[in-house]
């Protein structure tokens, strides 16, 4: 009695060491804050790791008003306006197509090069722009609209007070260029991250706050990890953060110069890498280094259904149960 006793209380303590996550940056209960940032690869499925059932991310965006996940309904899909030069179109597109979000990203880098990535568009015409063409999306659509998302420094804080003056100057008695939603991204360390949002926090104390892409560039593989293994949990319990998107959904090998292939998701092949993997939420998850959707040639691959869930251990422990009943008789 007393050795099937120990048998059933060594298999439950097991069971429940399974579901232990001291060292897991996804300790966080709702990681529905996470989000994809849709790059385009050599092998669009590779996108498919991204959208199974099992995954904590639940919403996209492409760099623009088309959504390219159709396939999959279960992400909510958040339209850009990169810029001004086809912002009527932008504008028409929105109003057009059905789209599973009500929110709407507003100008990517603005203050950054067309050819790093940028809008390069000045404060003055940026204000112009959304007031006279953007802001109907708001208030007669409904649809939530974020600040520019300015480069994650002096220049882009500059940018952002300029912006503001200039939407004021053109609606002194209304509230200049209204907006739902702070959009930021950032390059960097740990500690500059959240100095950086603080900061904007600060600014917009109201307004949530979105992390519309974030890494840390030409950093080793061990110094971005240590990096997003910071960040996640930060980011899931600072309560004024709503969204964030890691900038890193391309293969290794197809990674640019600047950012280095340290922020990479996906490896060479397809597979995941171990930051990846820790993206979509590890050991909490399920998914591992080397996993896609199909298989790989080291033999991992997703099944329809994640195999470390809270639901297999429960159904684990309720049969342990069940079989030290039998043993104690």
């Amino acid at each position: 009695m007393v050795a099937a006793a120990a048998i059933v209380f060594a298999l439950l303590s097991f069971a429940s060491s399974s579901l232990a996550q001291s060292n897991d940056p996804n300790n966080a209960t709702d990681l529905s804050k996470r989000g994809l940032l849709y790059i385009p690869t050599s092998e669009p499925s590779d996108y498919n790791i991204f959208t199974t059932s099992d995954s904590p991310l639940s919403w996209y965006t492409t760099y623009s008003t088309w959504a390219t996940l159709q396939s999959n309904s279960s992400l909510e899909f958040v339209p850009m306006i990169h810029g001004t030069n086809s912002v009527s179109d932008d504008v028409s597109a929105i109003q057009s197509q059905s789209s599973s979000s009500d929110n709407v990203l507003v100008f990517n880098e603005p203050d950054g090069n067309i050819s790093s990535g940028g809008s390069s568009i000045t404060p003055t015409d940026a204000a112009k722009t959304f007031v006279s063409t953007i802001l109907p999306l708001r208030t007669n659509h409904g649809k939530k609209l974020s600040l520019p998302a300015t480069t994650g420094s002096s220049q882009g804080l500059d940018w952002l007070q300029a912006f503001n003056r200039s939407c004021y100057a053109l609606s002194p008695h209304t509230s200049g260029c209204p907006f739902d939603f702070v959009a930021a991204h950032w390059y960097g360390d740990f500690a500059g991250m959240t100095a950086w949002l603080g900061t904007l926090h600060e600014l917009y104390p109201d307004k949530p706050v979105w992390l519309t892409e974030f890494a840390i560039p030409s950093a080793s593989v061990e110094a971005t990890q240590a990096m997003m293994n910071q960040s996640l949990p930060w980011l899931d319990a600072t309560t004024w953060i709503e969204r964030y998107a890691w900038f890193g959904t391309f293969r290794s090998n197809e990674a640019n110069e600047w950012t280095g292939d340290g922020v990479s998701l996906l490896q060479a092949d397809g597979g995941l890498t171990v930051l990846g993997a820790t993206y979509l939420g590890g050991d909490k998850t399920g998914f591992k280094q080397g996993e896609r959707v199909g298989g790989s040639e080291n033999g991992v691959g997703r099944m329809a259904v994640a195999p470390a869930s809270v639901l297999g251990y429960c159904f684990n422990v309720a049969l342990l149960i069940a079989l030290g009943s039998l043993l104690l008789g």
